[in-house]
Formats: C-alpha cells, structure tokens, sequence
C-alpha cells in the first residue's frame, strides 16, 4: 500500500493524526456538518483577505464545498479547533520535498514594469 510509505501514516504520527481526526470529526458532528466542511469553514473565517479553494471532480463533493459556507465557528470554537487541529509528519517521503531546498525569487521580483 502507498500509504505506508507516507511519514504522516508512520508509527506515532498515524497515531496522532488519528487523534486529530477523531476530535475533528467530533466536532463536525457536533455542528451538523462534515470534516471537511469544517475544515473549510475555518479557512473561510480566517479573515475576508483569505478565500478556500478547494478542488473537486464530482457535483456532490462541490455541493458539499459549497455547503461550508453555512458553517458558523465562534471564536471559542475556531480556538478549540486550532488548539489539537495539527498533524504530524510530512505529506510526502523527503525525497518528494524539493521546495524545502528551492531558491524562491523574492516577491518584489515577480511584478512586472
């Protein structure tokens, strides 16, 4: 399985996101919504400079996306949720991580005369 290979599917980090995922999902049933909406909704209330994009390829999933837009957090919640919402290990093996070793160009140099 490919997973195995994945350090956030390893050893104490598969436990820990498992955690993570249980008190996630907690509280999304708790609110009447998914995990991902959840998720969603607490980028959305990050501010109004910051926008969700989620990805999608099948209608229900964007109807579910669009669905987060009715997920209401309070800051007690959005502080709960920031308070154990982090998992551990990378996304992918080291050798899939070139950006940690890339030379970005500084953003004053991307704009244009």
């Amino acid at each position: 399985m490919y997973r195995e290979y994945l350090p956030r599917f390893n050893g104490e980090n598969l436990e820990h996101n498992a955690r993570v995922f249980e008190r996630v999902n907690e509280m999304a049933t708790k609110k009447g919504c998914t995990p991902s909406q959840l998720a969603l909704a607490w980028v959305h209330h990050q501010g109004n400079d910051v926008c969700p994009i989620p990805g999608t390829t099948k209608i229900v999933n964007f109807d579910q996306n669009i669905g987060a837009l009715s997920v209401k957090l309070t800051p007690d919640e959005m502080a709960d949720l920031e308070s154990f919402a982090a998992f551990k290990g990378d996304r992918y093996p080291g050798e899939f991580l070139t950006w940690k070793t890339s030379e970005t160009p500084v953003l004053e140099s991307w704009k244009g005369e």
